[in-house]
């Protein structure tokens, strides 16, 4: 694995050359992870992988309670830690001196705090956005990484059967997030790759609505939306169910739903544009009179993050290539009644096919 870690790192520093970069600060966590190896959370601490491109060096900045897990496990070996009380861009400018003309930054990942202690201690730079080369780059997925998504979203749908045998009429949303989140754990995840969606009649219409102590009643459609983190990569599924007996407005909104899902994955290739994979699914969505309760794009690129590069909506342009890895997730909401999602886990192989990497069942599954 470190030999994967040193060719990413590799490609990145090829790429500051030829921008005439002098220094590079790569400070979004899960960037410091593709590049080095090292997975951490720093919160408000300052952790960055610094290439100093003139000198051909690397450090990882770390602070001083990461150092030995830093030491374990990064690729880049030289470990520079920070105690609490010192200013780390003091440090950043001992460290690699001061003559820097040229930074490298992730501009999306930079505080205006962050920008004003560069200008500090590097008076006189100008800055490159080198974030999106490095979205670029993750968002072309190796068969080892797409093996890692992969028992993510075995673990998720085990922990997905094994749930809904739990639920009942009378349940709330937070029992039933309750339940899912301890068989996360029980089934070897690091935890959840975001916050577990689980909601109930009404209130499924929300597409990024919250589980709360509302109980599930007969009649009810349940959204379920999780995924789960094992060895730093995410998945992503969600499934919809009917509590006891659905009514024929419900089994017809189900049946648009899941067939946009297919005709979008059916779409999913090799040289065709994202946007093609939404249209895909709202044009089904459309022409069976419910386009006005599908108001998001289709689908987001997941590995490290459960959102990454590619954003699959039909302004797209951008051509699908091997590597790829993204959700299809279309959805019907309508407010006051309910409403269905159902989300695949799709990968583009070297031959230009799409694998469907989620196995859960899509057909309207009865429960409680």
């Amino acid at each position: 694995m470190s030999e994967q870690f040193q060719t990413r790192l590799n490609t990145l520093i090829q790429y500051l050359e030829e921008q005439q970069v002098d220094m590079a600060i790569v400070n979004s966590p899960k960037n410091v992870f593709y590049y080095t190896g090292f997975n951490s959370e720093p919160f408000e601490r300052f952790m960055a992988l610094v290439i100093d491109v003139r000198k051909g060096s690397n450090y990882l900045f770390v602070p001083a309670l990461d150092q030995e897990d830093a030491e374990r496990s990064s690729n880049v070996k030289c470990i520079v830690s920070i105690s609490d009380e010192i200013n780390p861009y003091k440090i950043l400018k001992d460290t690699i001196g001061k003559d820097v003309k040229s930074i490298g930054l992730e501009t999306k990942n930079v505080t205006i705090y962050q920008q004003e202690q560069l200008k500090h201690y590097f008076s006189s730079f100008s800055y490159q956005n080198i974030g999106e080369f490095i979205s670029g780059q993750r968002m072309r997925k190796t068969p080892e990484e797409c093996n890692k998504v992969q028992h993510a979203v075995h673990v998720i749908e085990k922990v997905l059967s094994e749930g809904i045998k739990s639920v009942k009429a009378g349940m709330t949303e937070l029992e039933l997030t309750a339940e899912f989140e301890f068989l996360m754990r029980k089934f070897g995840a690091e935890g959840p790759s975001f916050s577990t969606t689980v909601l109930s009649g009404e209130k499924s219409s929300l597409p990024h609505g919250s589980p709360g102590g509302k109980k599930m009643n007969k009649g009810d459609f349940l959204l379920v939306d999780m995924g789960v983190i094992i060895d730093g990569y995410c998945s992503d599924i969600t499934r919809t169910f009917i509590i006891d007996e659905e009514t024929a407005e419900q089994r017809r909104i189900y049946d648009i739903v899941r067939k946009a899902t297919n005709e979008s994955v059916l779409a999913t290739k090799a040289g065709v544009l994202a946007g093609t994979v939404d249209t895909a699914a709202r044009n089904v969505i459309k022409a069976n009179g419910y386009g006005q309760y599908f108001n998001n794009r289709v689908g987001h690129g997941i590995g490290m993050e459960v959102h990454e590069e590619p954003s699959i909506h039909e302004k797209n342009e951008m051509m699908l290539e091997p590597g790829f890895l993204f959700t299809i997730e279309p959805g019907i909401y309508i407010p006051g009644f309910g409403g269905v999602r159902i989300e695949e886990n799709v990968y583009i192989e070297e031959d230009g096919k799409a694998k469907v990497l989620t196995t859960f069942p899509t057909e309207l599954i009865r429960i409680g």
